[in-house]
């Protein structure tokens, strides 16, 4: 990986006054993604449902780091077709999507609807337009088939498949993206590549269902935790890591030179960062004082090892994780420490941002 700083100075060149239509901005990626975009120059034009009453981007007031927020369902072709044409962007990138296994098995039409045909109408405005350069489509780790050789890492170019309506409707993105590619071939002008991202942590996620959220419930409201699955393995890493990720293989879309590569691209952490949910649980424990438990039976099942190979993204990139699983909870406990001192929320996130390519 090239010098931290030389990154930083090459990505604030190249995104300095690119207008970037940017879907899902209103969510924990998406929020942190307005701040690292305001902090390179960007003009961001962020199209979503509007955001909820203690979602980071609503009390971080990230509204106003934005160029323009329009607060529109991904579904409404009409509006959403509309809003592209009007601004012209150079640069699509779609976040847009229902994010949550256990959501997805409690409403799987809404989740195979926000998904599925979210992405495949993000793909047909891109199929008529002409000022998009760029576009990336983010999924997810979770759409590699799971075989018996659970301990493998996947790579980009293993098969395709989902175990819940999560994963399911992700695959079926996957599936749709590389149709248009193949269908319209005017789209490979314009570059369309998918991300595959391990599980993202950080400062400001309010998500139902996720663990640091339900550890620092626990912690504030002294609760038991709730242990799902105590022993699965993630690719944990911060959510700044990705994200430099996507602009840094948009940047080579946009400047030519990713041509002959294939359309999905692995974001995940380092082997050390393969851990299991009770590693990050006691690593909170030595730190304040909760308790847990096991639940005894879970009729929604999920994936229990799950490693993503970051071999392509290195190489192809020179892109590569920077924080250690360690370093990412440190900086959680950061940015809890921040906000319990009155840290304007996206000021915090500046602050790890700048921290991050030191």
């Amino acid at each position: 990986m090239e010098n931290n700083e030389l990154i930083l100075k090459k990505l604030k060149k190249f995104w300095k006054g690119k207008k970037v239509f940017l879907t899902g901005h209103t969510g924990f990626k998406g929020s942190w993604l307005c701040v690292l975009l305001s902090f390179l120059d960007a003009k961001v034009i962020g199209y979503s449902l509007k955001p909820k009453e203690n979602d980071l981007f609503k009390l971080g007031k990230l509204d106003k780091l934005n160029y323009k927020n329009l607060y529109e369902n991904i579904l409404d072709f009409k509006t959403l077709n509309k809003s592209i044409y009007k601004f012209k962007p150079n640069i699509l990138i779609h976040m847009a999507a229902q994010s949550l296994v256990q959501k997805s098995y409690r409403e799987p039409r809404t989740t195979f609807l926000t998904n599925a045909m979210g992405t495949a109408n993000i793909l047909e405005v891109i199929k008529n337009n002409k000022s998009i350069r760029s576009s990336l489509i983010t999924t997810t780790d979770k759409v590699y088939k799971i075989n018996k050789n659970q301990k493998k890492f996947f790579k980009e170019g293993d098969i395709l498949g989902g175990n819940d309506p999560y994963s399911g409707s992700k695959v079926c993105a996957e599936i749709i993206t590389e149709t248009y590619l193949k269908s319209f071939l005017r789209l490979k002008k314009n570059k369309i590549y998918t991300a595959r991202t391990g599980n993202v942590i950080g400062g400001g996620d309010c998500s139902k269902d996720r663990l640091i959220v339900d550890i620092l419930d626990s912690i504030k409201n002294k609760k038991i935790l709730t242990l799902r699955y105590p022993y699965a393995i993630r690719p944990w890493q911060h959510v700044i890591e990705p994200l430099v990720g996507y602009l840094l293989l948009i940047q080579k879309q946009y400047n030519k030179k990713t041509a002959n590569l294939e359309y999905g691209w692995n974001f995940g952490p380092n082997k050390q960062n393969f851990q299991t949910v009770k590693f990050i649980v006691d690593f909170f424990k030595k730190k304040y004082n909760f308790r847990y438990k096991l639940l005894n039976s879970n009729k929604f099942k999920e994936t229990k090892i799950l490693k993503l190979s970051n071999n392509k993204s290195k190489n192809g990139l020179k892109w590569s994780p920077k924080w250690s699983l360690e370093e990412t909870l440190n900086k959680i406990i950061e940015w809890e420490s921040y906000k319990a001192r009155k840290y304007d929320l996206a000021k915090i996130c500046e602050i790890q941002i700048k921290s991050y390519f030191k």
